[in-house]
């Protein structure tokens, strides 16, 4: 298991600081960051933490996966690798070439 936690379902005024002190419990956080929209800056309700270990982080994984806080059960699991998604490009006919 790696030490790269999963955060989902988030209440969208939780901070990465707010992460910290929540997973800060459970080992220590080396890194903690709630995404955010690009355009608006609003959060999109999901956040990466980085623990010190695996051990750590299993043990965030155990007392905090479902438990409530800001008013929503949390969704806590090891992250995923990222995959290469392609970028741009599509967009659909959009109409125009209609006859």
């Amino acid at each position: 298991m790696g030490s790269k936690l999963y955060v989902g379902n988030l209440s969208y005024d939780t901070t990465s600081a707010d992460l910290e002190q929540l997973l800060g419990e459970h080992g220590t956080v080396e890194s903690a960051e709630v995404i955010s929209d690009r355009v608006t800056g609003r959060s999109k309700g999901f956040a990466f933490v980085q623990m010190s270990s695996s051990d750590e982080a299993q043990a965030a994984i155990d007392a905090l996966n479902g438990q409530e806080h800001g008013g929503r059960a949390l969704t806590v699991n090891e992250a995923k690798p990222r995959e290469d998604r392609p970028r741009g490009g599509g967009g659909g006919n959009r109409g125009r070439d209609r006859y």
